[in-house]
């Protein structure tokens, strides 16, 4: 299920987020040690005005990980980025490629989008395959253009284009 970001989330964002597993695949600005205080002010932020969407994925009835959509501006006003995180212990069950399939399409409806777009790390083909399965498509590799822990790697480009019907 997903649904807006509950201050009682915080115990649960913050043993789940707390992971070195989840961090690698994550840009730097995703905490690393994650904290309680980290875990409070993301969900303040996230619920907060002016933000982009930003969503829990509740899992047996805890926060278990999020999804967001990230509009971008100036020249690229009609594009979002989209970005996902779950916790180890619910990955592999299909739990993020239902979270992506069930939001984008509401973005699309209701936002005047054209595209949504993400950047996974080449180490994470798990990622991949959640996008794949969403009806992304891989549009780009941007070679060696992340590095993360001191190590560089490409990034891979996919994107989903709002149906021309919608």
């Amino acid at each position: 299920m997903l649904r807006p970001w509950r201050e009682n989330d915080a115990p649960s964002l913050a043993r789940y987020a707390d992971n070195p597993r989840v961090s690698a695949c994550m840009r730097d600005a995703f905490p690393s040690p994650y904290t309680m205080d980290d875990a409070r002010r993301f969900i303040q932020m996230a619920n907060g005005p002016g933000h982009p969407l930003l969503l829990a994925i509740e899992v047996t009835g805890e926060a278990a990980g999020g999804i967001g959509i990230h509009p971008l501006g100036d020249v690229y006003q009609r594009t979002a980025e989209i970005g996902y995180w779950l916790g180890e212990p619910f990955r592999g069950k299909g739990i993020v490629t239902e979270a992506v399939r069930a939001l984008v399409p509401v973005v699309f409806q209701q936002t005047n989008l054209i595209r949504i777009q993400a950047g996974i790390f080449s180490n994470n083909p798990a990622s991949m395959r959640v996008l794949e399965k969403s009806g992304f498509v891989r549009e780009a590799v941007h070679r060696n253009a992340v590095t993360k822990h001191g190590v560089v790697m490409d990034e891979i480009l996919y994107v989903r284009f709002r149906d021309p019907e919608g």
